[in-house]
């Protein structure tokens, strides 16, 4: 689960733009899901068309954005078979401290899936 340097030109300008706009939101959205005990591992799904995973949060004509953004959780990949349930090890040791870093599944298509981890803005 490293950022992946291909996610760095297509995609990282067009995800890093939007992320901006967002970032206190999902800063906000990540805090309620842990502060709940809904999950640990709350992951925000960036995609440009309507995927199964999650639920949406931000519809991208909302806020003039150009991916929609669903909120969704670890426990979701797992039923979703997204993650592996005996890489959960794996996918807890990987993921970073989501007081500093939102979590983000890139799809595009059927052509890329990847996580993400962008650091939110310093206040």
């Amino acid at each position: 689960m490293q950022n992946d340097p291909e996610l760095n030109g297509k995609y990282l300008g067009t995800i890093s733009r939007d992320f901006v706009v967002v970032a206190e939101t999902l800063r906000e959205a990540s805090y309620q899901v842990r502060k709940r005990q809904i999950s640990k591992y709350p992951i925000f799904v960036f995609s440009r068309t309507e995927v199964p995973i999650g639920s949406l949060f931000l519809a991208k004509e909302e806020l003039a954005l150009e991916w929609n953004i669903y909120a969704s959780y670890l426990e979701d990949f797992i039923k979703h078979k997204l993650v592996d349930e005996e890489k959960v090890e794996d996918f807890a040791a990987a993921y970073k401290d989501p007081d500093e870093f939102c979590c983000l599944f890139v799809v595009d298509g059927e052509n890329f899936t990847n996580f993400v981890f962008i650091p939110f803005p310093e206040d």
